[in-house]
């Protein structure tokens, strides 16, 4: 029986050196990788094995023996003095990765089992894009690429603009503090951190324009722009982690020298260099570090994928040299892949606390970030359009540290057979009430509100809120119990607890059974306003709720009222309007209400026109608060205002009439100052309340 043409060496090394080949130019050449770095470590490590058993195999072409990439059209080429190589990646995540890099190196320089343990300088490994910046007499002339290793782009107008991130670093020099060397090559890494990078995709959402998988590619890309406007507007940092060529540097070439000693100088020349770095000794010290890092690693503002070990003596680095493409004095120990490859078998719909539907992935179960994945999320369906992903896909799947496990985007390939587009359905899943999708939202929720058993929890803790019905004593434990153990299905039912049956609830005593059920009596007299926010009306706060109450005056005519009339209430939009109509259009919600009323809850039913014909001297009038006031409390300070009938907000605009500012007041009361608004202290509003009294 003839072998499947997969297990002849020779055609399975060609074809691993054209997919290498291929997805190295998606990666370095074009910033668009479509396999994760994990895929590609897998595949370079298959080709590297499959050489060292068919030394025959071996070509001069072949990925393993060359760094890949090119100089894009419309940059000018630049050869590197010293080439930019890449160095060995050990894939074994575990400590024994740090201990074979220790091996090897004990071995290459022949030391005794006795002997001392080697000095090593352990750096972060980033996830950007490698830059050479020469500096000639302490002025930055020119930054190149890496490219395929000897020749690279000339990007130095982009390179230029990294000015970093205020108060956090990362800005590139134009020049060198202090008395520099004639010609000083420095190595090391544009990134973007993950916090700009959220910025920039949300801004690029904004305006419509194509969003970026990674910060990685975002950076990428950028630096690689032929117009430096661009590259400018891009939050772009940049941290060093070596040299290439070097002269007038005495200490550089000195027996002593080291690699940490190199980055210390760096730094003191006004070079960005991470603090995250350190010198440890033998493989103990290496692997504490990798473990240390991988601890903090999900708390650093930006990627890595593992650590990077060097041997710390220049001198040693020599006597090492290098094999093919990789130095032996240098490795990159990387941590648990992030991202993988898996298949994507089903979409089902999950319903959240607030109603938002959210199309969840179910997966063939994968290994990533530190544990089996099975389900990841799709975010909403517009997100899940952009992405091109259908079931039967192959997927890359991302976790990183506690954040959910997300679908990046589909592998590119022919699909096995025709999918069609998944569909956001009709009906709530949970419930079966409408699904809606209000206009300008890219969220579709279920209606059900007080009916849906998905949001249960979240309606009963709304309910009992301080600025609802204020019911002291129900907390998110108790809730849980009450929902997961059945005693509690809807609203309504809240008022028929007991203390016996509150009471044999864990954690609950008899005493605080009696003072939840006092509380729960204290709740049923309650306020109109109140009692509206209280149902949990979607885009309905307090302010609303108030004015509602002012405008309606009772709350048939609220439910009955048609979307013309709720517009004619303060600060009623078409987007609150309809979801206050689309709430009382579902039976059920009504049904509440009645219940509710039935059990209790009243209020006067005048009190609203009543509050209405009170003076509000603020009528009309936005105010926003800042700072720590003396006496009042934040909440109390929006209780009065609103009650005189301003209104506070979240911002400072031209449409602001006064910003009350107290102790340790921020950036609005600069904005402010900077528009004009008047600022008043706790005194100046009270003086306006009294006049509103």
């Amino acid at each position: 029986m003839p072998r499947p043409a997969d297990d002849v060496p020779a055609i399975r090394a060609a074809r691993l050196r054209a997919l290498l080949q291929h997805h190295a130019q998606r990666y370095y050449v074009h910033d668009a990788p479509e396999i994760p770095d994990a895929e590609y470590d897998r595949l370079f490590a298959e080709l590297q094995a499959l050489e060292a058993a068919h030394p025959e195999l071996l070509s001069a072409d072949s990925p393993t023996q060359r760094v890949i990439g090119r100089v894009l059209e419309g940059f000018a080429p630049v050869h590197h003095a010293v080439p930019m190589l890449s160095i060995r990646t050990e894939t074994d995540t575990t400590p024994a990765g740090a201990l074979a890099f220790d091996e090897r190196v004990r071995r290459e320089l022949e030391l005794p089992a006795d002997a001392a343990p080697v000095e090593y300088a352990a750096e972060l490994k980033f996830d950007g894009l490698a830059i050479n910046l020469r500096y000639e007499g302490g002025v930055l002339v020119q930054a190149a690429t890496r490219g395929d290793g000897e020749t690279g782009e000339d990007v130095t107008q982009n390179i230029r603009t990294v000015r970093g991130r205020r108060g956090a670093g990362g800005q590139i020099p134009l020049r060198l503090a202090g008395e520099a060397p004639a010609v000083l090559e420095v190595r090391g890494e544009v990134y973007m951190r993950r916090d700009d990078f959220e910025e920039l995709n949300a801004r690029q959402r904004e305006k419509g324009e194509k969003t970026f998988v990674n910060p990685r590619n975002a950076a990428a890309g950028a630096v690689r722009q032929l117009d430096p406007a661009i590259a400018a507007r891009r939050p772009l940092s940049f941290f060093a982690y070596g040299v290439g060529e070097v002269q007038g540097w005495a200490a550089f070439n000195a027996p002593a020298a080291t690699h940490s000693a190199t980055l210390d100088a760096l730094a003191a020349w006004g070079v960005p260099v991470c603090a995250d770095r350190g010198v440890v000794r033998g493989a103990a010290g290496l692997a504490e570090f990798h473990r240390a890092m991988g601890e903090r690693r999900d708390a650093l503002p930006f990627d890595i994928d593992g650590v990077v070990y060097k041997v710390n003596a220049l001198e040693l680095h020599k006597r090492l040299g290098f094999v093919t493409r990789e130095p032996r004095w240098a490795v990159a120990h990387k941590y648990p892949a992030q991202e993988q490859m898996t298949r994507l078998n089903a979409i089902e719909i999950q319903v959240g606390r607030t109603g938002k539907l959210t199309p969840v992935a179910k997966l063939e179960p994968v290994f990533v970030g530190g544990t089996t994945v099975s389900n990841a999320t799709l975010h909403n369906l517009f997100e899940l359009r952009r992405k091109g992903v259908r079931v039967g896909d192959t997927v890359i799947v991302r976790r990183a540290g506690d954040v959910i496990p997300e679908i990046v985007g589909r592998v590119p390939g022919v699909r096995p057979r025709y999918v069609p587009n998944f569909r956001m359905p009709r009906e709530c899943p949970v419930c079966g009430s409408q699904v809606l999708r209000e206009k300008g939202s890219i969220a579709h929720r279920c209606s059900g509100g007080l009916f849906c058993a998905a949001q249960r929890k979240q309606a009963l803790l709304h309910f009992a809120g301080r600025r609802a019905l204020d019911i002291e004593g129900l907390g998110d434990k108790l809730v849980d119990q009450l929902v997961d153990g059945g005693l509690i299905r809807t609203l309504p039912e809240l008022y028929a607890l007991d203390t016996a049956r509150l009471a044999a609830l864990e954690r609950m005593a008899e005493k605080s059974a009696a003072k939840l059920v006092a509380g729960l009596q204290a709740s049923k007299h309650t306020t109109l306003a109140r009692f509206i926010y209280a149902l949990g009306i979607g885009h309905v706060g307090e302010a609303t709720a108030k004015d509602l109450a002012r405008h309606f005056g009772g709350l048939e005519r609220i439910i009955a009222a048609r979307v013309d009339e709720l517009l004619e209430v303060r600060d009623v939009g078409p987007v609150v309007a309809q979801s206050i109509r689309a709430f009382f259009d579902q039976a059920h919600n009504v049904e509440v209400v009645r219940q509710l009323r039935a059990a209790g809850v009243a209020w006067r039913e005048d009190e609203g026109a009543a509050d209405a014909a009170r003076p509000r001297p603020l009528a009309g009038k936005t105010l926003v608060l800042t700072g720590t006031l003396p006496t009042l409390a934040r909440d109390d300070a929006k209780t009065l205002i609103e009650g005189a009938g301003g209104k506070v907000a979240g911002s400072v605009s031209k449409k602001t009439d006064y910003v009350v500012a107290g102790e340790q007041a921020g950036a609005k009361l600069d904005k402010a100052r900077e528009l004009g608004v008047a600022v008043l202290d706790e005194t100046g509003l009270r003086a306006l309340l009294v006049r509103a009294a």
